[in-house]
């Protein structure tokens, strides 16, 4: 695991030596894996938690369970129904905008480079098929990119998702079986009324690999999507490689 995404980081240029990084740790065990090994991968690490205070004594285990983890962790306390309500807007949503405007502003104060967060496979499986279910074109089968700009309402923030080469069943294998680190479970992410919820229940049917192939898939299509942008990229590069061997079979 750590040898991967050490590996991942370089390919894909998302950090140097001496960069400092703010880790987003949920205290779920994608976060705490991300944590784990940015933290072993020798990066100055800022640690950040968010309590949105949408599942009641929940989330205050959660924010416990970060803090015994991670004591000089940074929290933040939201009002995430009233800003929804404020600006009629969802509390996903919301909590997103929250979540994300700190993150900038906390990145700003600490002279971060970037922000960390711990997307990995199966969140890009699920984010490919929930685009192919509303319809997309070639920018939407890419995905999730390993690293991308998103503006907030404290300006832009530069983000980076490191575990974007390895699977959630992986991530699991890793902090259980080899570094012996607990995490906390989120109840709400087996409620299937939320659309991304419903996506993951399906997906947990499928198999490693064919979550993989997903994943493998989107990074290509990024390939094809920077050649048309005229971006070299490490996924560009590979497209040309492989489309100039295929032409001269």
């Amino acid at each position: 695991m750590l040898r991967r995404v050490k590996k991942y980081i370089r390919d894909n240029g998302l950090l140097e030596a001496g960069d400092r990084v703010l880790v987003c740790l949920s205290g779920g065990a994608d976060s705490v894996a991300l944590w784990d090994v940015i933290r072993r991968s020798g990066y100055e690490q800022i640690v950040a938690h968010c309590n949105f205070h949408l599942r009641g004594e929940e989330s205050n285990r959660d924010e416990a369970f970060v803090r015994q983890l991670v004591p000089d962790v940074i929290v933040r306390d939201f009002d995430t129904k009233a800003y929804a309500a404020e600006h009629a807007i969802s509390i996903e949503m919301a909590a997103r905008e929250l979540r994300y405007a700190w993150f900038a502003e906390l990145a700003k104060e600490n002279k971060c480079k970037c922000i960390a967060v711990a997307h990995h496979q199966n969140d890009q499986a699920e984010t490919v098929i929930m685009n192919l279910r509303r319809g997309t074109g070639l920018r939407g089968l890419q995905g999730m990119r390993p690293a991308s700009t998103m503006e907030t309402a404290n300006g832009p923030v530069h983000i980076i998702r490191p575990l974007l080469c390895t699977t959630h069943d992986y991530i699991c294998h890793y902090l259980k079986d080899i570094r012996h680190i607990g995490w906390v479970e989120d109840s709400t992410n087996s409620d299937t009324t939320y659309r991304r919820n419903s996506i993951r229940a399906e997906l947990a049917s499928y198999s490693k690999a064919e979550i993989e192939h997903i994943a493998e898939t989107a990074r290509r299509i990024q390939g094809y999507v920077d050649l048309l942008d005229e971006i070299s990229s490490p996924q560009a590069k590979e497209i040309i490689e492989y489309e100039t061997l295929r032409n001269n079979r």
